[in-house]
């Protein structure tokens, strides 16, 4: 069993902000592959399914950003699973707008909900990093996170997030190579 945590902030007016990337992700995944609609747990929104072999548990935290870290742990916890167990899907500042990497560990980068996670848990999950590219100064950082994708933008987010889940297969049997590579291919 794994645990894949979609990051973002609770609420309609949060639902188009770059930093809900990992929210949309989780999204996408839960429709395309068929999950069960999602069950208030943990603090948050939990889903279940199969992907391949793998079952799979969705959660996207109910609280804010910098306290996903509660609810994971608990879900962690609940179902006595181990960090190589959890996957983390979350947006990223240092990567360029919709390009996706996974990576092993490693700091936050100051991604609050990284942070919270790192607090609760152990730094060492995999993370699926979506790009959202760095608005070019730091003064900016907030108000570009926080913001929603433009329209100009819909088309390839829709195209990166579907990416995202049709190669999740990848992902549940941890061929990330395999993984970041049919995704990027299916950007073209």
């Amino acid at each position: 069993m794994q645990l894949w945590v979609g990051l973002g902030n609770p609420g309609a007016k949060y639902a188009l902000n770059r930093h809900n990337v990992g929210f949309m992700a989780v999204d996408t995944i839960a429709e395309v592959h068929r999950f069960a609609p999602p069950q208030k747990k943990f603090q948050g929104w939990l889903s279940e399914g199969r992907i391949g072999n793998e079952k799979i548990l969705l959660l996207k935290p109910a609280t804010f950003m910098n306290e996903s870290g509660r609810s994971v742990g608990e879900a962690m916890r609940f179902y006595k699973l181990s960090m190589d167990d959890l996957t983390v899907f979350h947006d990223e500042l240092d990567l360029a707008p919709m390009k996706v990497k996974v990576k092993q560990g490693g700091g936050t980068a100051g991604q609050n909900g990284l942070k919270s996670i790192v607090q609760h848990l152990d730094p060492d999950f995999r993370r699926v990093r979506i790009g959202i590219g760095h608005p070019g100064h730091k003064d900016r950082v907030t108000g570009h996170v926080l913001g929603n994708y433009g329209k100009a933008e819909q088309d390839e987010l829709i195209t990166m997030l579907g990416a995202i889940a049709s190669e999740a297969e990848w992902l549940a049997k941890g061929d990330d190579a395999r993984f970041m590579n049919d995704v990027a291919l299916r950007q073209q």
